[in-house]
């Protein structure tokens, strides 16, 4: 027998459609008794909601409603418990049991190396695209975050950061790179950590949500976080010649003097679109969606007649830059 506080955890097995319907109903009971306590007394044992702030392993980081932090042990069959997910928990003796997972609104998915996705973070409400002067931005691969972001109905916000490294010619590729975004009604933003240029704006877009970072290694994701949470700690990397080095190596969700919260995670960049079929990537860049007068149904915008996609590129009112990412994302499979 184990000392108490301790936990045996069950092999992982797949179950069937009774099994799993058996577990969410059980959960279910479990937050409704949560929701129905009274929470002014807080002794040990009680059902508590929380929001896990971070993950480690077989235990998480929950908060409680006073945002005080503790690390708790998870019940068997809960599914993935990421950063960001709401759930029910109780005290007991020195650490704490997560017994139950609250509904997502929202999730970000990433292929583990067995190829399955998982979620890394969960309930976000925007994800800010990270570009810089250096490295230099792939265009295919930021169509491909606002794409993935698309696929799963979060915001995304473009934001260049270091901008006190553009000169005349960088400041002219990217210029150029960024101009179709506003249209399409996109949000983009630039700052500087170094010269504190474009903080007040970037506060103003975070305050009220919770937000995540995503972008090339490089590109200043940590220190931005620095900025904006000298607390967070986190680590800032160099950047190599092989394309950057990771530096965060977990998932953990902070809150923002002026409301709102921002959860630093290292998968983010992983997160891929070789999971969505074509349809799906197409949905995902803003201007196609309103042409559908392509001849064929399933028109690939490539050389078929009458495609209103090729038409568009031709007057103008299509990007021919943001056309070729799209062939690049289909044909590379995201």
């Amino acid at each position: 027998m184990l000392p108490a506080g301790y936990y045996c955890g069950m092999t992982k097995r797949k179950l069937n459609r009774r099994q799993s319907r058996r577990i969410e109903q059980q959960q279910e009971r479990q937050r409704r008794r949560a929701d129905a306590q009274d929470w002014s007394g807080g002794e040990p044992g009680a059902l508590q909601e929380g929001l896990v702030t971070a993950h480690f392993g077989a235990q998480v980081e929950v908060e409680d409603r006073n945002q005080v932090r503790r690390r708790c042990h998870l019940r068997s069959n809960l599914g993935n418990v990421v950063t960001g997910d709401r759930v029910t928990w109780h005290e007991d003796i020195s650490t704490g049991v997560v017994v139950a997972r609250s509904p997502r609104h929202s999730e970000l998915l990433r292929s583990d190396p067995s190829g399955k996705l998982k979620p890394v973070a969960s309930n976000i409400d925007q994800i800010l695209v990270v570009i810089a002067p250096v490295p230099e931005p792939l265009p295919h691969l930021l169509d491909r975050y606002l794409v993935a972001a698309e696929a799963v109905s979060i915001t995304p916000l473009i934001l260049l950061n270091k901008s006190d490294l553009l000169n005349t010619d960088t400041r002219r590729a990217l210029d150029e790179l960024l101009a179709p975004y506003p249209g399409l009604g996109y949000q983009v933003l630039e700052a500087s950590c170094r010269q504190e240029r474009g903080l007040v704006e970037l506060k103003a877009a975070l305050t009220g949500r919770t937000s995540i970072f995503a972008g090339q290694s490089g590109v200043g994701k940590s220190s931005l976080v620095n900025t904006l949470l000298p607390e967070a700690n986190a680590m800032v990397g160099k950047v190599s010649t092989l394309g950057g080095i990771h530096t965060t190596t977990s998932a953990k969700l902070f809150h923002l003097d002026a409301g709102g919260s921002l959860i630093d995670s290292p998968g983010v960049r992983e997160f891929g679109l070789w999971h969505m079929q074509w349809g799906q990537v197409q949905q995902g860049f803003r201007e196609f969606r309103l042409l559908d007068e392509c001849k064929f149904r399933d028109c690939r915008h490539q050389h078929e007649p009458g495609c209103a996609v090729i038409e568009a590129v031709a007057r103008g009112t299509i990007s021919a830059r943001r056309l070729a990412s799209f062939h690049h994302i289909v044909n590379s499979g995201g």
